[in-house]
C-alpha cells in the first residue's frame, strides 16, 4: 500500500492513504498541498484573532504534562475527579483534582489513548498492541490487533472496544484481553487516516467508516444492527470521492448524528438507522450536540450551530478561518473549541459570539476538549495538559 500523508501542520488531524498508482499519488500530493492552509501554495492565511467583550471567564485551574504527541492525537480520559493522559514516548499519568497521583512508562511508544472507567486504563501502540493498566498504574494485560491503534479505545461493561488503523473493530474481554469478536468491512481505495474512535450507547457500538457509512454494532457479539449512509462518495477521482465519516458519532435521546469529510452532516434514529435529516457540509473533525443544537466545525474552521430536530442553520462563527479548529464541545451555555495555535475559545451557544478565550503553550490542540467538572480538559501537541475552569 502506497501512503499519502498530509503535512502534520494541516488543520485536520488526519491524513490520506491509499493503494494508488504513481500518477494518482502525485495528483493527491498536489491536491493536499493546496488544501493545507499552512503551505506555501495556500493563498489564504489563517484568521488573526480579534478582541471581543468577554461575557464569561475561562481560566487555567491546573497544569500538568503528558509527553509530546508527535504524529498522533491523544485524548485525555476523565473519570470523576481523575484525568488520565498519555504521550507518544510511552508516558501514562493520572491527575486527581490537578495533582499528579502517579506516572508510569509503558516501555514502548504509544499512538492511541486514553480510555478509562475507574478500574482500568487502556492505550494503544503503533505495533497494534493494546496495553491496559489498573487505576493505580499497575500493568494488567496486553492484546494485539491487526494494525496500529490511532484512537482511544472505549471501555464498557465487560469489554474493551478497540478500533485499529485498518478500520477493524475489536471487542476484547476486559479481564484478560482475549478477542470476543471482530467487525470488519471493505474499504474504498483512498481513505482518511483518522484518529476518531467509537461511541458506545446502551450496549451499542456506533462507528463511522470510510465511504460515508455509519454502523451500529452489538457490543455483546459484534453483529451489525444497522447501517446508514451519512454521505455518498462523489467526484471523478479517488481523492474527490473521499467521503469518510469524521470524528465520533454523538448520541442524544433517540438520535445519533455524524459528519463526513466532503459530504454531509446527518442524524438518524439510533434504534433502526432511519434518516432524520441531512445537509451538505464537510467536516474532518466531527460534531457535538446538546438539548437544542448540533454543533459542527467545517473544513474551513467555521463553527456552526444547527437545529437538532431539522438541521436548519441557527448561527455560524467564521472568525477562526483556517485556524485548525477542533471538534466542538457543548458545555452548558457555551461551546468550546481549540485551535492549531493552542488557543481555547468559548462561544456562546445562543448566537456563536465569542465569550472567553485562553492561551496554552502555543502548540496545536488536535484532540477535542473534554468536559470535566466545572470546565474542560485540553492536551497540546507539545504535551501540556490544562484543566480549565469556565463560568
Amino acid at each position: 500500500m502506497t501512503s499519502v500523508r498530509a503535512p502534520t501542520s494541516l488543520s485536520r488531524p488526519m491524513w490520506l492513504f491509499a493503494a494508488v498508482g504513481v500518477a494518482a499519488l502525485l495528483a493527491a500530493c498536489s491536491t493536499l498541498e493546496n488544501l493545507n492552509p499552512f503551505s506555501s501554495a495556500s493563498k489564504v492565511k489563517m484568521a488573526e484573532l480579534q478582541g471581543f467583550p468577554a461575557t464569561a471567564t475561562l481560566t487555567v485551574g491546573w497544569q500538568g504534562t503528558s509527553g509530546a504527541a508527535r504524529d498522533y492525537v491523544f485524548t485525555p480520559a476523565v473519570v470523576g475527579a481523575s484525568v488520565y493522559v498519555a504521550g507518544a514516548d510511552g508516558a501514562l499519568a493520572r491527575y486527581d483534582d490537578g495533582r499528579e497521583v502517579w506516572r508510569v512508562n509503558a516501555g514502548q511508544r504509544l499512538s492511541g489513548g486514553v480510555a478509562a472507567n475507574g478500574a482500568l486504563v487502556a492505550v494503544g501502540t503503533p505495533k497494534g498492541e493494546v496495553l491496559t493498566f489498573s487505576a493505580d498504574g499497575k500493568p494488567l494485560w496486553k492484546a494485539v490487533v491487526t494494525s496500529e491503534v490511532l484512537s482511544a479505545p472505549a471501555v464498557v461493561q465487560g469489554m474493551v472496544i478497540v478500533r485499529s488503523g485498518d478500520n477493524r473493530i475489536f471487542g476484547l474481554d476486559i479481564l484478560d484481553g482475549k478477542r470476543r469478536w471482530l467487525y470488519q468491512r471493505a474499504a474504498p481505495p483512498l481513505t482518511l487516516r483518522t484518529f476518531a474512535g467509537v461511541t458506545v450507547a446502551d450496549r451499542t457500538v456506533l462507528v463511522g467508516f470510510p465511504g460515508g457509512k455509519l454502523v451500529a454494532i452489538n457490543a455483546s457479539n459484534g453483529a451489525a444492527l444497522w447501517e446508514a449512509t451519512v454521505a455518498l462518495p462523489r467526484g471523478a477521482t479517488e481523492l474527490e470521492r473521499v467521503a469518510d465519516v469524521s470524528g465520533v458519532p454523538v448520541v442524544a435521546g433517540r438520535n445519533v448524528c455524524a459528519a463526513a469529510y466532503q459530504g454531509r452532516v446527518a442524524c438518524f434514529d439510533r434504534a433502526n438507522g432511519n434518516s432524520v435529516w441531512a445537509r451538505d457540509m464537510s467536516s474532518s473533525v466531527g460534531v457535538d450536540i446538546d438539548s437544542r443544537y448540533l454543533y459542527v466545525t467545517d473544513e474551513k474552521s467555521a463553527v456552526h450551530a444547527l437545529d437538532r430536530s431539522s438541521g436548519a442553520s441557527v448561527w455560524r462563527n467564521d472568525k477562526l478561518n483556517l485556524r485548525g479548529v477542533t471538534r466542538p464541545l457543548a458545555l452548558g451555555n457555551h461551546v468550546a473549541v481549540a485551535d492549531s495555535q493552542g488557543v481555547v475559545h468559548l462561544l456562546r451557544s445562543e448566537d456563536g459570539a465569542f465569550a472567553a478565550r485562553v492561551n496554552t503553550d502555543g502548540s496545536a490542540i488536535l484532540a477535542a476538549p473534554v468536559a470535566a467538572d466545572g470546565g474542560l480538559i485540553v492536551q497540546t501537541r507539545s504535551g501540556t495538559v490544562y484543566g480549565l475552569a469556565s463560568r
